[in-house]
């Protein structure tokens, strides 16, 4: 019951926000704010990182006080508020730690067993204090049917499995999961109980995309109102009916969905320039109309109203700049073979199958994703990949890849002692320098933001300066695991932009709709111990996992398997294998790619040597001995013969 607020301030049908100003360290964050939260409203609250969207939703909960104006709440209207960062609970199983939602259910059906229990023992039918009790057993009695009753624990494992908890771990203690999962329990706590409102911050930084869908649908049939603060665009968009812009201190609110808000925001800017640009071009005049009759008696008068009408004018704020504008690109470094990750037959067991049997090729330039629930292996991958951890069966990672790895714990690995600036200072080449502030600003590091020391930043922060530090490093294959947790909405298109027009190879683990649609071509899904492929973008694998298609499963037997090809005419069609002649085809596969290998281990072999009888030969002793330039120039030969026949195995 932590995070349900009961208020009882006014008797009305909606919250009223009236003239609501916050300070901090004498800076206003926003100023005499008004807005009203009208019953069944879906409001998508928007702006800046800093701009004061997490602190409109305590405030409105109750755990921060406004330094001046003033919140009216109906009378016993319940508010639901989920945090970002919330106080999480031990000792109690999955079930248990949930059931807490429902403590006033379980009061009233304490009160009913305990008078059932008194009126079985009494046998004093006829008296007054007997007749008493049978009418608070029966009031009570209905009152717990008319809350639910029992049935709440369906409703309860309902909610739990469609934010992905499985039956078997409704048993087991909440500190066995991970900060996410439990995030989850909290979540399920605070719908399970119904608000009248419910103020929801990043509620999908720990879902994934089937839980989001289930999560969506919850919401669209919610009987009470919700005001929620997310950087999932595609979330926003299939909740919100309302946007709430938070910039420059004020705020602006339309009726609209968000993507319908962007238009109409750009129209706003739009005004909002022509009308300083107005204002500047008056203020120039009246400044060049003062400096020059300044000093003459007969203008005297004139001047004097000039001067009071530049003390009378409000200067015009202009939005902030939008710097999803802003071109960035990947930096990619030599060539890569054609295919830079191979996985066959690859498993691996904890203490029960993560994944087994998984068959994978991914080519060079390909941009993939991995999808599925949290907890079924798409990080395991990827640190097979890395190797990281050990595993079973053989994953090759082909010639000249060179991987950038982004992740959570890369944030851990920046130096402390430098400045933000410092940092991408030092890995950033070329032209790109001419960028760096603009790049530090579209991932909200602008102005006095970039001079913070690394040690000082909050975990977001450190997130967001190891993705920039990353984007500026030349590799060949990115491999990205979550990478848009921290960003907000333009750092995202900013990124994306990026990893759009990057010529090499990348791998995305996320359950940011938006972020992979147009990004990525082919689909992974991990889930029940198997890795299935499907061809085509996130919604086509969306609209595929929703009617049930039957695709190829990288983890099934031969015999199981179907493929999901892509037809002449661009469309997708089944073509159902024969065991054999899958056998035959998984053969001269994995021959090609065996041959291919080892091609690419001889060029590389041959290069070293080359290396190594070159450096010989630039030694006083080396450069006088003939027997090595000859034996150099056989090396080379061998190696210009190694090159041809790797390059025609990959024709």
């Amino acid at each position: 019951m932590d995070n349900i607020v009961e208020m009882s301030y006014l008797c009305a049908s909606m919250i009223s926000i009236d003239h609501l100003t916050i300070e901090f360290s004498a800076r206003a964050l926003f100023s005499d704010v008004s807005y009203v939260i009208n019953d069944r409203d879906r409001i998508a609250l928007v702006g800046k990182n800093g701009a004061g969207k997490s602190t409109m939703l305590k405030m409105i909960a109750g755990q921060e006080r406004p330094t001046s104006g003033n919140i009216a709440i109906p009378r016993d209207t319940t508010v639901g508020y989920l945090p970002q960062v919330m106080v999480l609970h031990d000792g109690r199983t999955v079930m248990e730690e949930a059931e807490t939602a429902f403590a006033h259910i379980q009061k009233v059906q304490r009160d009913v067993e305990r008078m059932q229990e008194e009126l079985a023992l009494r046998t004093d039918y006829d008296t007054e204090d007997y007749m008493t009790l049978c009418e608070r057993f029966t009031h009570e009695s209905e009152r717990f049917q008319m809350m639910g009753g029992e049935n709440y624990r369906g409703e309860l494992e309902k909610t739990l499995k469609g934010l992905g908890f499985e039956q078997r771990d409704l048993n087991r203690l909440t500190n066995e999961f991970s900060g996410g999962w439990r995030m989850r329990i909290e979540l399920a706590k605070i719908l399970l109980q119904h608000p009248d409102v419910l103020l929801l911050d990043e509620p999908t930084n720990h879902l994934d995309i089937e839980s989001i869908q289930w999560f969506e649908k919850f919401l669209s049939t919610y009987d009470g109102a919700v005001m929620l603060v997310s950087h999932d665009r595609a979330f926003i968009n299939n909740v919100t009916t309302r946007t709430i812009e938070i910039t420059c201190g004020q705020i602006y609110d339309y009726k609209v969905k968000y993507d319908e808000y962007l238009v109409l925001r750009a129209e706003r800017r739009e005004q909002q320039l022509r009308a300083y640009e107005n204002q500047q071009r008056e203020l120039e005049d009246a400044k060049v109309f003062i400096e020059r009759f300044r000093y003459q008696a007969t203008k005297a008068v004139q001047v004097q109203q000039k001067v009071r009408q530049l003390e009378k004018i409000v200067p015009i704020e202009v939005d902030e700049v939008d710097n999803s504008a802003l071109h960035l690109k990947f930096t990619c470094s030599q060539r890569s073979g054609d295919y830079p990750i191979i996985c066959d037959e690859v498993r691996k067991d904890y203490d029960r199958t993560i994944f087994s049997h998984v068959n994978l090729t991914i080519k060079r330039g390909e941009k993939v994703a991995f999808v599925g629930r949290n907890g079924e292996g798409k990080s395991t991958l990827v640190k097979c990949i890395l190797g990281e951890i050990p595993y079973e069966g053989t994953l090759k990672i082909g010639y000249n890849v060179e991987i950038g790895y982004f992740a959570q714990n890369q944030a851990q690995l920046l130096d402390g002692e430098l400045t933000v600036f410092e940092t991408i200072d030092r890995v950033a080449r070329g032209d790109i320098r001419l960028k760096l502030r603009d790049i530090l600003g579209a991932f909200m590091f602008g102005g006095e933001a970039s001079d913070k020391k690394v040690k000082v930043l909050s975990g977001g922060e450190r997130t967001r300066l190891a993705m920039i530090k990353l984007l500026l490093e030349p590799v060949n294959c990115l491999i990205l695991d979550e990478p848009t947790n921290h960003l907000d909405l333009k750092s995202k298109d900013v990124l994306k932009e990026a990893i759009r027009s990057f010529n090499g190879t990348v791998i995305v683990v996320s359950h940011d709709r938006d972020f992979l649609d147009g990004l990525v071509e082919r689909v992974y899904e991990f889930g029940g111990g198997k890795v299935r492929e499907y061809l085509g973008g996130i919604y086509d694998w969306i609209r595929m996992h929703e009617s049930e298609p039957v695709t190829t499963s990288l983890s099934q037997s031969p015999t199981e398997s179907k493929t999901v090809v892509e037809s002449d005419t661009g469309g997708k069609t089944d073509k159902a294998l024969s065991y054999e002649e899958q056998k035959a085809q998984a053969r001269e596969q994995r021959k090609k790619q065996k041959a291919i290998k080892e091609a690419e281990d001889a060029v590389a072999q041959l290069e070293q040597a080359v290396k190594i009888l070159e450096a010989r030969m630039a030694t006083p002793e080396g450069s006088a001995d003939s027997a090595l330039y000859e034996k150099h120039a056989a090396l080379k030969a061998q190696l210009e013969k190694a090159e041809e026949i790797w390059l025609e195995l990959n024709v």
